[in-house]
């Protein structure tokens, strides 16, 4: 999409509120507390008729040696020269301070459309204010007061932004695109995954856990396939969240999840499948998503020729019946395997959309039921007679019987593994259901 709005400022302004705004939807981090935003965040938007990309971005602070504050400076300078039109928020209830000025100067120079926003202009004395921000010289002829929180004065904001887009811009770039998301513990690697695989800072990454706060979204090819990537904050036990900000963070993770296709659960080869990560992977297999188990820190283990396999076998126990989720092991910082991860992910995710005729299933299946029936129950004989994928977004088997309400769940994990063993259903899960016949 060509069409691209950066939403810029120093901390605390309500970057975050006014992208919310835009993309009508609350993906963002809000809160009073400076700093919330780190990584640059992307939403989609549509005005008068135009479709366009908005970036929201962490506040800019000069002179600070801040590890965040810094990252943070680095990512806004990625949005700026992504973008095809900047905003250039301020507060009109602090008015113009030094911070202000002081970006006003990295902005001085670029030849892209800026917009001089003045937020929380929520009343005309503050409308009055927006006017001392004159005093920094750059942008359009006109500043905007406008207030984030109400809606006030955005709609005359995007009717003189639209203008300035090179196109019409795509409805919605995103559709049918495979939505991938990697989630774990804090500190995991998740960022650093996330990088390597794009060859740049698309995430900020320090060894400071809770370093990733939003859901991050990235596009991105390889082998000619598009994907939607999401890093995603480190979940950990709600015991041990204590801050408003975690818990929010926490929250999009999960709503992250309910939204992918395939989830890639990262786990720190150091720890092996903890209890949280089982958590995970039971949350994931509950709302139907393609899992995977991505090992990360691999070149950090002393190794013989036994270790995978001992490490695969251990946490293959861990996950009962769940074998079917596939297992790797990577190194985020060496690059080992990292693209064999995603090929991996993108085969789960073909596995999720897997049709199976159903002439071939009562072909492979029938036969291993009539030399294996259900167990007869009470006296009465079970016979299955017919076999179908039902057309779901998720592999979901209907076996047609005389006798539904008699199959117990043993026989039901029977069929699952003939089912796994005849078609390619790898880290997928496989719904079972029987109806009269």
């Amino acid at each position: 999409m060509a069409n691209i709005v950066a939403i810029v400022g120093r901390p605390n302004v309500g970057k975050s509120t006014l992208f919310n705004r835009l993309v009508e939807e609350r993906k963002a981090i809000e809160d009073n507390l400076s700093g919330v935003t780190r990584d640059r965040h992307y939403g989609h938007a549509q005005w008068g008729g135009k479709f366009f990309s908005v970036i929201d971005t962490g506040g800019y602070v000069t002179g600070s040696d801040d590890i965040f504050e810094k990252e943070i400076r680095k990512q806004v300078r990625l949005a700026i020269d992504e973008a095809s039109v900047i905003l250039f928020v301020v507060d009109c209830l602090d008015g113009l301070t030094d911070l202000d000025t002081e970006f006003a100067k990295e902005l001085r120079g670029t030849d892209k459309p800026l917009f001089m926003v003045a937020n929380k202009a929520d009343n005309l004395d503050k409308m009055l204010t927006a006017n001392e921000f004159y005093a920094l010289g750059i942008g359009e002829e006109t500043i905007f007061p406008i207030s984030s929180s109400s809606g006030s004065g955005i709609g005359d904001l995007l009717d003189e932004v639209i203008q300035k887009f090179p196109d019409e811009g795509e409805e919605d770039p995103d559709e049918g695109v495979p939505k991938l998301s990697i989630l774990g513990r804090p500190n995991v690697g998740k960022s650093s995954f996330l990088n390597a695989l794009i060859g740049k800072e698309r995430s900020i990454v320090t060894d400071e856990a809770g370093t990733t706060r939003d859901a991050i979204h990235t596009r991105y090819q390889l082998y000619g396939k598009d994907y939607i990537l999401t890093d995603t904050a480190g979940i950990r036990k709600k015991a041990k969240v204590k801050e408003d900000i975690e818990f929010y963070s926490v929250m999009r993770s999960l709503r992250t999840l309910e939204d992918s296709d395939v989830v890639i659960v990262m786990v720190d080869a150091s720890r092996g499948l903890e209890a949280q990560d089982v958590n995970l992977i039971s949350l994931a297999i509950k709302n139907n998503k393609g899992i995977m188990i991505m090992v990360n820190k691999w070149d950090l283990i002393e190794k013989d020729h036994k270790t995978m396999q001992t490490f695969k076998d251990d946490m293959t126990n861990k996950l009962g019946e769940n074998k079917w989720i596939p297992i790797i092991f990577i190194s985020a910082l060496t690059k080992q395997r990292i693209f064999q991860a995603m090929e991996l992910a993108m085969r789960v995710y073909e596995n999720k959309h897997r049709k199976v005729p159903t002439s071939k299933l009562n072909e492979l299946l029938l036969p291993e039921i009539e030399k294996y029936p259900p167990p007869a129950n009470k006296g009465k004989y079970i016979k299955i007679k017919y076999i179908t994928q039902l057309p779901t977004k998720n592999p979901v088997f209907a076996f047609f019987c005389n006798l539904p309400q008699y199959i117990k769940s043993p026989y039901t994990r029977f069929l699952e593994n003939r089912l796994r063993e005849n078609f390619d259903f790898e880290g997928v899960p496989v719904k079972i259901t029987y109806k009269k016949k």
